[in-house]
Order: structure tokens, then C-alpha cells, then sequence
């Protein structure tokens, strides 16, 4: 079954183990070595994170010599961002109506006072 980009992320993106994974090669490439360093988890167990983030295109493998250095593809992340950008949005525009609402009922209440 295939799914769309967005859940492909969110998917991948679900899970702490792959959050730090990202993290991690925010700063720059790395062997999967390097990356299953910090877990107490299995080599395989690494990969198959590895493979959930390459599915969704978050990370790419390149072949240096005899290691292959896995790397941040950060362009799916921008369409997550895009996708927030209009939840964003819609919040700020509530809460600054809030707001306004809240300040109105401020001046009311101190009009009341001052009588």
C-alpha cells in the first residue's frame, strides 16, 4: 500500500529513536555505526529505523570507500512545516482574536469600576 509523503514523514518522524537519529546527522553524515553508538539496541534494529527514514526520503546513503555514510535529506521536513504552516496560522489568528477579546472585556470591566 502506498502512502502519501506527509504520512511518510509524520510516520517516520513518530518515533524518538528516529527523531535522534535526524538529530544526529543534523550535524553531518554519519556511518550507521556511529548512529546505533548512543542506543542500546542491535545493529538490525538501527537499520530497520534507517529504512523507515529512507523510505521517507528523510536520510540517504551514499558509498564512500567501503562505508556508507547516511545523510539528512531536511526537503521532506519542509513539506511538514508547509502542512503546519497553516495550523500555525489558524491558532495565531484565535488566539490574537482572544486576545482582542480578553482586552475588550479589560476596558469593560475597569469602565465598571471607574462608575
Amino acid at each position: 500500500m502506498q502512502t502519501d509523503p506527509l504520512s511518510e514523514t509524520l510516520f517516520a518522524l513518530a518515533d524518538p529513536t528516529r527523531r535522534a537519529i535526524l538529530a544526529r546527522l543534523a550535524k553531518g553524515e554519519a556511518t550507521v555505526n556511529e548512529l546505533a553508538s548512543p542506543f542500546d539496541m542491535s545493529l538490525p534494529a538501527v537499520s530497520k529505523h534507517l529504512k523507515v527514514l529512507e523510505r521517507a526520503k528523510l536520510i540517504s546513503r551514499g558509498r564512500s570507500a567501503q562505508w556508507r555514510p547516511c545523510r539528512l535529506e531536511p526537503e521532506p521536513l519542509k513539506g511538514v512545516d508547509d502542512w503546519l504552516t497553516d495550523y500555525r496560522k489558524l491558532w495565531e489568528d484565535r488566539l490574537d482574536r482572544l486576545d482582542t477579546y480578553l482586552a475588550t472585556l479589560q476596558k469593560d470591566r475597569a469602565k465598571e469600576e471607574g462608575k
